[in-house]
């Protein structure tokens, strides 16, 4: 999605967009926000990343070194958004199997001389949330240029984060989608994870999704939402929402929905409307001054 930016929007904002190769972003009231993208991995990389989780299973498409970072700058507070953190999340977790009858032939494809024993989560569905540390500058007398990190303290909150200001017709300053990996299940269905940012005058806000369908048996969503109001508070917080919704499509049949796949390619925001709630739960992080 290519935007129209109005320099006149960026200027009264205080904003500098930027393009550079792979990289493309915004520099706004201290905050530097910026996507990258990139091919799948080789099948070097491959190798070196199932070491790495140890496993022998990776999606089919993996943008290893696509990614989304938010830094702001005077706090070192840096979240950001790749690939591998969130196949570490998926291989954690460790979800059995879900139950399909044409599943035992689909990952043939990856090591067609030995038998398939599908006794791992192949749908790479992940509790991933996002990465984060404070990073801290310790070259305070330009002597050494090493940092010191600091994890982030998300708290659970009762704040709720204001969609209706965010569909305010507010110029967009910058947007952007990455994939972080993808895998068609041989056609039975859809794995995709993906993050999205958009930035406009107010604030920032990100979206990160976790999709899945299996054709004939099972539609899963995991959503994480960020938002970041400008020139808020003393101390300025981040609100992050998370919400897992998924149902079998036999349930889905038995409440009048359709059963039909086709019915489940469309835009997953609504199609979530039909899927239950598993969890959902807000948080806040304080931005230290």
């Amino acid at each position: 999605m290519e935007l129209e930016i109005d320099d006149k929007d960026l200027k009264a904002a205080g904003a500098e967009v930027f393009v550079d190769g792979g990289r493309r972003g915004i520099r706004i009231h201290g905050w530097l926000i910026e996507t990258r993208r990139n091919s799948i991995l080789n099948s070097s990389s491959v190798q070196q990343w199932e070491q790495k989780l140890e496993t022998s299973h990776l999606p089919e498409m993996v943008f290893g070194e696509n990614t989304l970072i938010l830094k702001h700058l005077v706090s070192g507070t840096k979240i950001h958004f790749n690939a591998f953190d969130a196949l570490s999340g998926w291989k954690q977790e460790a979800l059995p199997p879900v139950e399909v009858p044409a599943a035992a032939k689909w990952k043939y494809r990856t090591k067609p001389s030995q038998q398939v024993i599908l006794d791992y989560d192949y749908t790479f569905t992940t509790p991933y949330c996002g990465s984060g540390r404070i990073e801290i500058d310790k070259d305070t007398n330009g002597r050494d240029n090493s940092e010191e990190t600091k994890t982030l303290n998300w708290e659970v909150c009762k704040e709720q984060i204001d969609v209706a200001a965010l569909t305010s017709k507010e110029p967009i300053l910058f947007y952007d989608e990455v994939v972080l990996y993808e895998d068609e299940l041989a056609d039975n269905g859809v794995s995709l994870l993906t993050v999205k940012v958009r930035v406009m005058p107010s604030s920032w806000f990100l979206l990160l999704r976790f999709w899945l369908r299996v054709d004939g048996v099972l539609v899963r969503l995991r959503e994480t939402r960020m938002h970041f109001i400008f020139g808020g508070s003393t101390n300025p917080i981040i609100l992050r929402d998370t919400c897992w919704r998924e149902s079998t499509f036999q349930d889905l049949s038995a409440k009048g929905k359709p059963f039909e796949s086709a019915a489940y390619n469309d835009d997953p925001s609504i199609i979530s409307q039909r899927l239950p709630i598993v969890m959902h739960k807000t948080q806040k992080l304080v931005i230290p001054s």
